[in-house]
């Protein structure tokens, strides 16, 4: 089931996305979409590594110790 979400948007953002969306033949609503979905995956991966960054019981290793357990 969809949702319809009225959103503004500074003319030339608009302007972007008509660009993309003729050049990509899909709708504005598409391109909308895929990009929320990204910036929300990104978001979500944002709240791991900082909840990772901020717990004291997860150790903490040095970049010669990654490449070392890496075979690098």
């Amino acid at each position: 089931m969809s949702t319809a979400i009225s959103v503004r948007l500074p003319k030339d953002l608009a302007d972007q996305l008509d660009g993309i969306a003729k050049e990509t033949e899909r709708p504005r609503s598409f391109i909308i979409q895929k990009a929320l979905e990204s910036y929300i995956e990104d978001f979500a991966d944002l709240q791991i590594a900082l909840d990772r960054l901020h717990d004291k019981s997860d150790a903490i290793i040095s970049g010669k110790e990654l490449r070392e357990s890496l075979g690098l």
